[in-house]
């Protein structure tokens, strides 16, 4: 008997068309894009870059006006939902008060 092996390769990242749906993304929860930085209330809560082959990603840890960010490295679509996911989180926990 044979064995077959189904594995299957995952598409290649291609970091500059999930920019463009990572930003579109971003727009669609409320934020607005301004130099490079994703803003709520003239707050900055995201920020998103390409580096080469990766995305560079960062959001803050609480929304003020000089922010703490915390950065990450997106390498593949699962980690472009989770990062996506966050900042819908953290926008719905945070309060008007918050800013």
């Amino acid at each position: 008997m044979s064995e077959e092996n189904w594995s299957f390769a995952l598409p290649a990242f291609k970091p500059e068309e999930a920019l463009l749906k990572l930003r579109r993304d971003l727009r669609e929860l409320g934020l607005v894009e301004r130099e490079g930085r994703f803003e709520r209330r003239g707050t900055s809560i995201a920020r998103v870059a390409v580096d080469g082959e990766v995305l560079k990603v960062a959001i803050v840890k609480r929304p003020a006006r000089t922010p703490e960010w915390i950065e990450k490295t997106v390498k593949d679509g699962a980690q472009q939902r989770d990062f996506l996911a966050l900042v819908k989180k953290n926008l719905s926990g945070w309060s008007d008060a918050d800013e």
